[in-house]
């Protein structure tokens, strides 16, 4: 989630964010981001000191006391040490000043992303499907797979799980962000394409009225 008072500023965030193939949701206030992660568990929080209603440094003492595992990347407009010092007294992961090179948010968002999930492998498998979330990459015993952000998304997602249900709704949260409409077929139609990149036999299970999962090896099926 991006919090940030500066309209112009937090779209601009949110769309490299997303072409870098992560959901994001987009808070304009402290009060609008409280309760966006009252009801989300948000891998990462891009949050601005300076906000209107509950501040930015108040915003993170209730992230930090929810108990989540849920990093924060404090923005703000001042470079002193002290103003940094106290960024980071307040529970804060990490600190950014603004004007700050995109490609180095989006190297720390990650480093956080991976501090905010339980430790993965570096490759997720399932039979001969093989997926690397650093080089964001699928390979089949046939070659390379070629998957879009979503895609590849829902099987990381997926493959995570470790042969656990994921439901649809788990997964517009995850893969997707707010705007995602829950009354559409976009997972159902994203499961089928990316069931069809993967090729046979399928590794992708449907059960019926729960979701869909991955099954290890030697599980039955549904």
């Amino acid at each position: 989630m991006v919090v940030e008072d500066e309209e112009p500023l937090a779209d601009a965030i949110a769309r490299g964010l997303r072409r870098e193939g992560m959901a994001v949701d987009v808070a304009l206030t402290g009060d609008d981001g409280h309760e966006k992660a009252a009801v989300t568990r948000y891998d990462v929080v891009l949050l601005d000191r300076d906000l209107p209603g509950m501040s930015g440094d108040e915003l993170c003492r209730e992230i930090v006391a929810s108990g989540e595992l849920t990093r924060v990347l404090m923005l703000t407009a001042s470079s002193s040490v002290s103003d940094r010092v106290e960024g980071l007294s307040l529970g804060a992961d990490d600190y950014l000043a603004k004007p700050f090179a995109f490609p180095e948010l989006v190297a720390r968002v990650r480093a956080l992303g991976r501090r905010a999930t339980p430790a993965a492998p570096p490759l997720l498998t399932a039979g001969d499907v093989e997926l690397d979330p650093a080089k964001r990459t699928v390979r089949r015993a046939s070659g390379p797979v070629e998957l879009t952000r979503k895609e590849f998304g829902v099987l990381e997602v997926l493959l995570q799980a470790a042969g656990s249900v994921v439901s649809s709704e788990e997964l517009l949260e995850r893969v997707w962000d707010e705007n995602a409409d829950p009354f559409t077929t976009t997972v159902r139609v994203t499961v089928m394409t990316l069931r069809k990149k993967l090729g046979e036999p399928g590794i992708i299970e449907t059960v019926v009225g729960s979701g869909y999962r991955v099954p290890e090896p030697g599980a039955p099926r549904a």
